[in-house]
């Protein structure tokens, strides 16, 4: 079992708890003092007395604090309920209980020759009779240009495994975000981040095979652990609908200075001998530390040779990484094998990255083998990425929740009759399996529709504004060593455990209409505090009537302190409407002498004027 390390932390005065409500006597509004007169100052809270009481409830504080030394009872904000957290080294922590994952798929690797590069075995397969007159049953059903998104595929094409399980092949190799984050030149990190991004393809299924379409509610979640950093990445993914079947992810490892959001629309478009699956949507990679989002597109899968040939999968498109902050961007093209081309155009991919408008670097090769970056400035060619054995076998270690500790619509624990059966060649007993499953589903749209209910998903929220899915509990804060002490997650939950509540600037809450727990986004520990320590709570009930006197005591402080906040502010007011007062006053009265002396001065050249036209007449 892989259960998230314990520290320990020496609990010396430098750890006791700053209180707030202390720091309030302590300063008492020192701010507000102005030298430029006594007017403003209250003799009774800059008191020397007041100060040394003040010194002498603040030592009183800091021992009872000492005496604790693991709890901080400070309500600074609504979220800060979450943070509760004990230090005691014998502390269990409640999380998720992952398992190393026993086997993983790798299909099968490129091969150079002398002459030729051969074409990957793990993107053909040869179909069988019997399962060619099923295809051709199902090719009765569709038509040219139609979206296969509501056609019952057979299950002889399917891989046992769902789609949310296979969007998480992007993160074996995530150790390269873990180097981005913390690399300084913005160019070296947008390379590392293009060589991660292409990381994600090389694994692929053996034979031409495709995932179970996710049911909605159905989720999934896993973990990587990265030896050289003590951390771990976490990867949360829900089916937030079906029609359209739209599946909402996010990626966490705040130790390591990165997450990445996204959700995709899955649409697939039949062509008579071929077809594709277009994966709709952007994925949003943010370095929390650097406040840098990359977003990025993904290619799709073609499938051709479905009538005649044999059956190929590839991948084709466009794709852009992007990052507005740094101006860096990547270009990206998945080829297709032409009509014509030779056996070295299959798995082409070229490109380049540019700050702006100019090219830094180009790149060619192919995305499951060799990638090789050309640097326009040196004229030097290197590789840029090669899945060797070495690389493959220091994969990052992906841990699962065991199956029988998954919730009723995870995936691996929805879906196991299917895969058990397809894994056993039992084609019929998939085909059932895998009808029970979507006529509970239908039968349950059905049952939300007749009662104009709509399906409200557990840990993604949308923006109605942008139409974005969004991770309910989100927690894009750069990590801080001094407090953050270890990030896990319960009940799809991904959470932080920390040293202390401390007062934290969070912007504005969003309100959720789902009966789950409140957000950690402000680095909560659990998102259940009367159950975060189990093995402390008798202690605690036994400080709890000093603690609800020492609060009333602080309370009845601040209600003083607050009294006198405001008292100051109303004697502030009177002194600045006298000063507004006694300006206006002086602005008046030069205003009248300066008319009339405006007035004098006309008078006396009408007189003039007047004794002139006299003399001279």
């Amino acid at each position: 079992m892989i259960r998230e390390g314990k520290e320990e932390t020496p609990q010396t005065a430098e750890h006791s708890h700053i209180n707030f409500y202390s720091l309030l006597r302590a300063h008492n509004m020192q701010g507000f003092q102005f030298n430029d007169s006594d007017q403003f100052k209250d003799p009774d809270l800059y008191s020397d007395k007041s100060d040394r009481e003040n010194e002498q409830e603040q030592e009183e504080w800091e021992n009872e604090v000492m005496e604790k030394s693991e709890e901080s009872d400070s309500d600074t904000s609504e979220r800060q309920e979450d943070s509760y957290i004990d230090l005691d080294p014998n502390e269990t922590l409640r999380e998720t209980t992952y398992i190393e994952q026993s086997h993983e798929e790798l299909g099968e690797t490129a091969i150079f020759t002398a002459d030729s590069w051969e074409m990957n075995t793990a993107q053909t397969e040869t179909v069988s009779e019997e399962n060619k007159s099923l295809i051709w049953t199902l090719l009765k059903q569709v038509r040219p240009g139609m979206d296969l998104s509501k056609v019952v595929l057979p299950t002889f094409i399917l891989e046992p495994r769902s789609f949310l399980d296979k969007l998480s092949d992007y993160y074996y190799h995530a150790d390269f975000l873990s180097e981005a984050a913390v690399e300084e030149n913005a160019y070296n990190r947008m390379k590392k981040v293009v060589k991660w991004y292409i990381s994600g393809f090389y694994k692929k299924p053996k034979g031409l095979k495709k995932p179970y379409n996710p049911i909605i509610g159905e989720t999934f979640r896993c973990l990587w652990i990265h030896s050289k950093t003590n951390s771990k990445t976490f990867y949360i993914a829900e089916q937030v609908s079906h029609h359209p079947p739209v599946s909402a992810f996010y990626v966490s490892n705040r130790k390591d200075g990165f997450c990445l959001s996204g959700s995709i629309l899955a649409k697939s478009k039949f062509y008579g001998n071929s077809l594709s699956a277009i994966l709709d949507g952007e994925a949003r990679l943010s370095f929390l530390n650097r406040g840098e989002d990359y977003v990025m597109n993904m290619p799709y899968a073609h499938c051709k040779g479905i009538l005649y040939g044999t059956m190929t999968l590839e991948l084709g498109g466009q794709v852009c990484i992007a990052c507005e902050k740094t101006g860096y961007s990547a270009q990206l093209e998945f080829k297709l094998k032409p009509f014509l081309g030779s056996s070295d155009s299959v798995n082409q991919i070229n490109g380049k990255i540019k700050l702006g408008k100019e090219v830094l670097a180009t790149l060619e090769g192919h995305w499951d083998s060799e990638v090789f970056i050309n640097d326009k400035k040196t004229g030097e060619m290197e590789t840029f990425w090669d899945p060797t054995p070495e690389l493959r076998q220091n994969r990052l270690l992906r841990c699962i929740v065991p199956p029988e500790e998954q919730g009723e619509f995870e995936s691996e624990r929805l879906w196991q009759h299917v895969t058990r059966a397809i894994n056993n060649k039992d084609q019929t007993e998939a085909t059932n399996e895998k009808f029970i499953l979507e006529e509970a589903q239908r039968k349950a749209a059905r049952e939300r529709k007749a009662k104009c209910e709509e399906w409200t998903p557990a840990l993604f929220e949308q923006e109605l504004a942008t139409g974005e899915w969004h991770y309910r509990y989100a927690d894009t804060r750069p990590w801080d060593p001094l407090n953050d002490l270890i990030q896990f997650e319960k009940d799809g939950c991904i959470q932080t455990k920390v040293r202390h509540r401390t007062p934290m600037v969070t912007g504005p809450k969003r309100k959720h209409k789902s009966d789950k727990p409140k957000s950690p986004e402000s680095g909560c520990s659990s998102p259940e505090p009367d159950h975060q320590d189990s093995s402390g709570s008798e202690r605690h009930k036994s400080k709890h009537n000093s603690r609800l006197r020492k609060k009333g005591t602080d309370l009845s402080e601040i209600q003083s302190a607050i009294e006198s906040i405001r008292q100051t502010q109303e004697d502030i007011n009177r002194s600045v409407n006298a000063l507004r007062s006694r300006v206006a006053s002086q602005t008046s009265t030069e205003s009248s002498f300066l008319t009339h002396r405006d007035v004098a001065i006309i008078l006396f050249l009408i007189f003039l004027q007047v004794l002139l036209n006299f003399i001279f007449k």
